[in-house]
C-alpha cells in the first residue's frame, strides 16, 4: 500500500493535502492554504520524496521528506484518520534516514502527541510570521541511547 511518488501530476496529493490541512488547521485561515497551494505544488513537493498510501487507486496519505532529513508534510485524508496510515507512512520514512526533523503548530495538540509517540521529541520553537502561530521543531533519531 506504500510506494514512492514518481508521478508528474501531484493533483492527487494537492487535492489531499488541501482537505487535510484545512481539518488539521481550524485555527488558521482556510485563504492561507488556499495562497500557499503553488508554493507546494512548485516548489516543496519537487524538491521532496514523496512516499503514498493508495486503496483502490486512491491515495490516502502521503508523507514528504525534503533535504534527506526534513517531514515537510504528513498528511492523511480526513476520512481516513485514525487507521494506523500516518503512522505506516511515518515507519515507512524512518527506514530510510537515521534523523528526522518536523515542524508542527503547537495548536495542533492531536499532531504533536502523534508526533511524540512515535518518538519525536520538542528540540525547539519558532515563530511563523505568515500564520501569526507559534510551532514545535521535533526530531527523531533511530539510536535514541544515551552516550554514557
Amino acid at each position: 500500500m506504500i510506494r514512492e511518488w514518481r508521478g508528474d501530476d501531484t493533483t492527487p496529493l494537492l487535492t489531499l493535502w488541501m482537505k487535510s490541512t484545512i481539518h488539521a488547521h481550524p485555527f488558521i485561515d482556510e485563504s492561507y492554504w488556499h495562497e500557499s497551494e503553488a508554493l507546494v505544488r512548485d516548489v516543496y513537493l519537487p524538491a521532496a520524496v514523496t512516499w503514498v498510501w493508495e486503496e483502490g487507486g486512491e491515495v490516502k496519505g502521503f508523507v514528504s521528506v525534503m533535504e534527506s532529513q526534513f517531514v515537510g508534510a504528513l498528511f492523511v485524508a480526513p476520512d481516513a484518520e485514525r487507521r494506523g496510515i500516518g503512522s505506516a507512512l511515518l515507519n515507512h520514512v524512518k527506514q530510510h534516514f537515521p534523523e528526522l526533523s518536523l515542524e508542527v503548530y503547537q495548536k495542533n495538540s492531536r499532531a504533536v502527541n502523534f508526533y511524540h509517540a512515535l518518538g519525536f521529541r520538542i528540540e525547539d520553537s519558532a515563530w511563523q510570521e505568515e500564520t501569526g502561530h507559534p510551532t514545535w521543531i521535533m526530531r527523531w533519531q533511530a539510536d535514541q541511547t544515551p552516550l554514557a
